[in-house]
């Protein structure tokens, strides 16, 4: 690798060639999170292998406690994470690994046969990739600072979102006409057997080769990260000097400007709703609307789109309006559609308003994005989205946590809606104090503050 002086690796234009390396990372992890997290496995574990699990605690509940365990070991280590990265100037050897270890995870998951018995091993593999995979984000987002320039921090931002809703699009209908459209004992064109959940468990095998492929770019076409001039002390610091290192700089951010501590914390919190929605949403599909396992796949691909749309033309408004009232009236009617989804019943009542839920799920991410992206001090950009990623995997229990509680506490599955609603609504709750940040009209694209016309 050629070694380069650490200011002119960040705010510089990488050129195309990197921005889409570094974006088709995103757009293979949609393996993990549309195939194995949202649409396809975790159904299959929660609607096949445990569908005769005895006890009380349906395979739902489990689900949601064991993504929780795996959400309180993302808490207690991504704080640190992605401080340690950067002292260490390891950053995409960080990626490598942690992708690594979740396409391994992926892979494993073929020997997941249809029986109660292997539930275990599927939940302590996803509950493993999940991990790894909240981890990998970690180094992945700091790297938006190398591929893109102040004036394109959103453009390229919304590039890396853009790719991994349509990744996921592409790679749930390969899944859906290969391996799992039609009936009888086999499936797709490929007319892969059924028995013990053989078509399933060969997706699961692509979702993991998908996902390695579309990895090694970023690997290759971006840089390694020297070193810092300028040493915290997080490189040498043990695990609770870490946590040192980190308070010390959340304190320094807080002397700065208080709403970036602010939005931090409540983006954490409503962007883990944000993520339940698409996590536990194939799940309630099933389970209580009565939809068929196919036809969860084609409501996946729907759902993508629509929050891609939805990105796509926040970004315009969050230009004109501001990304805070973006993401107040998005969360809002999210809120709204996950009551009614309370109440109503049948996958018609899903398709209309879970669709109209989810295509409010992309403009609440870009503005979150946007809105950090404005407050930002003038080169601080890169510690404020690292304390951006941390701070919400440190809260990423919370959604499955409630999600599985609710399950158990009321006994229906329908329940579990609730618990991701009072995920939404706290996020609200703790935004609505967060002044918004000034926008900027006209002229270049910066401000005293580190706030650029192009983000978001």
């Amino acid at each position: 690798m050629t070694e380069a002086n650490a200011p002119t690796m960040v705010g510089q234009a990488a050129g195309r060639g990197r921005v889409t390396a570094w974006g088709l990372w995103d757009w293979g992890s949609s393996a993990f999170n549309a195939v194995i997290l949202t649409f396809v496995f975790s159904v299959y574990l929660t609607d096949t292998v445990g569908d005769d699990l005895p006890g009380r605690i349906s395979a739902s509940a489990w689900l949601g406690w064991t993504l929780g365990i795996a959400g309180v070991f993302v808490a207690v280590t991504a704080p640190i994470s992605g401080q340690r990265f950067d002292a260490s100037a390891r950053r995409k050897r960080s990626l490598a690994v942690l992708t690594a270890a979740t396409v391994v995870a992926m892979s494993l998951m073929f020997f997941v046969g249809d029986d109660y018995h292997d539930l275990w091993l599927g939940l302590v593999l996803l509950a493993f990739g999940s991990a790894c995979f909240e981890l990998a984000n970690v180094p992945y987002n700091a790297m938006l600072r190398q591929v893109s320039t102040p004036r394109t921090v959103g453009r390229v931002s919304g590039f890396g979102w853009a790719m991994g809703y349509f990744g996921g699009i592409v790679l749930l209908l390969i899944c859906y006409v290969g391996f799992i459209a039609g009936e009888g004992d086999t499936r797709g064109l490929l007319e892969v057997p059924t028995d013990n959940g053989l078509n399933i468990r060969l997706v699961a095998v692509l979702a993991a080769a998908w996902f390695a492929a579309f990895a090694l770019p970023v690997l290759f076409a971006v840089p390694e990260l020297p070193r810092a001039a300028t040493d915290s002390g997080a490189g040498r610091a043990g695990f609770v000097g870490s946590y040192r290192v980190l308070w010390r700089e959340l304190r320094e951010l807080w002397r700065v400007d208080r709403r970036i501590v602010g939005f931090l914390l409540a983006s954490a919190v409503f962007r883990d709703a944000l993520a339940g929605v698409f996590t536990f949403g194939a799940v309630l599909a099933v389970r209580v609307y009565d939809i068929a396992d196919a036809d969860v796949l084609l409501f996946g691909i729907a759902a993508n789109v629509v929050a891609a749309l939805g990105a796509i033309i926040a970004g315009r408004v969050d230009d004109l309006i501001g990304p805070k009232i973006v993401i107040v009236v998005s969360l809002g009617a999210m809120l709204i559609c996950g009551s009614v989804l309370l109440l109503v019943s049948g996958p018609m009542m899903f398709w209309v308003f879970g669709l109209l839920l989810t295509v409010f799920v992309g403009p609440a991410q870009a503005a979150a994005r946007s809105f950090l992206t404005r407050l930002s001090p003038i080169g601080r950009e890169g510690q404020v989205f690292g304390l951006y990623t941390t701070t919400g995997r440190a809260v990423s229990f919370l959604a499955p946590s409630l999600y599985g509680s609710f399950v158990w506490f009321f006994d229906a599955e329908r329940a579990g809606i609730a618990g991701l609603l009072v995920v939404l609504a706290a996020g609200l709750a703790v935004l609505l104090p967060v002044r918004s940040p000034d926008l900027v009209v006209g002229g270049e694209a910066g401000s005293a503050t580190g706030q650029s016309k192009d983000a978001g």
